[in-house]
């Protein structure tokens, strides 16, 4: 774990979902996995060379921006446009054969509830992440879902972490993005003056009442 500009009068904690508020790596593996093979199947390709082109086409733009693609921005330049990548996602995704109650976790968001709003932003689309939600046992517990349907663009975007400001009434100085990713879930909110709390998944998450709290 670690803190990036964590201020004392912080009162929203904006959370990534996938490999977030869970740990599963088959799961975070097939979300990308189980699109890849449909779009290979619907373009009559192999699904191996596919999946070759697009890690290195991600790989390239991350050497160039030093920001490493979404899977939505990376379909975009494939020709998939991101109201494809939606209808795919609530299609194919089920996260309810992966992910189990984690009443650990609903505790430890009840406590941080006791000081902060709760909401997550997602690179997902509101159904599949609401299933996830539902699945780990905490969809009550945050004020709102800021998915990709909802903001129109993937992170890293500085649109939803604005919409889930908006939603909370929280001004950006007192948001606190917590992810996984870097560059996905923490450089943009960093540069809009949040905090930031880079996780490797749900163990970490386990602890931030300790130091939130």
């Amino acid at each position: 774990m670690k803190l990036y500009s964590i201020k004392k009068n912080s009162e929203t904690i904006i959370f990534d979902i996938d490999s977030t508020l869970y740990t599963n790596k088959t799961y975070a593996s097939e979300q990308i996995d189980v699109q890849i093979r449909f779009i290979a199947d619907e373009m009559n390709m192999d699904y191996k060379v596919l999946k070759k082109q697009i890690e290195s086409y991600r790989n390239e733009e991350a050497l160039k921006t030093g920001q490493k693609q979404s899977l939505g921005n990376t379909l975009i330049h494939f020709g998939i446009p991101l109201s494809k990548s939606i209808e795919l996602r609530e299609k194919l995704l089920k996260p309810e054969l992966y992910i189990k109650k984690d009443y650990r976790l609903r505790k430890v968001l009840e406590r941080l509830k006791t000081k902060y709003k709760l909401i997550t932003v997602t690179n997902n689309p509101y159904i599949p992440a609401f299933k996830t939600l539902f699945a780990i046992g905490i969809q009550d517990l945050f004020i709102d879902i800021i998915s990709l349907d909802k903001s129109g663009v993937s992170k890293p975007h500085q649109k939803p972490f604005e919409l889930a400001s908006q939603e909370t009434g929280t001004p950006w100085d007192r948001c606190i993005s917590v992810g996984d990713r870097f560059s996905i879930d923490l450089e943009i909110p960093l540069k809009m003056g949040m905090g930031g709390i880079l996780v490797t998944g749900v163990e970490e998450v386990y602890r931030l009442p300790e130091i939130l709290l």
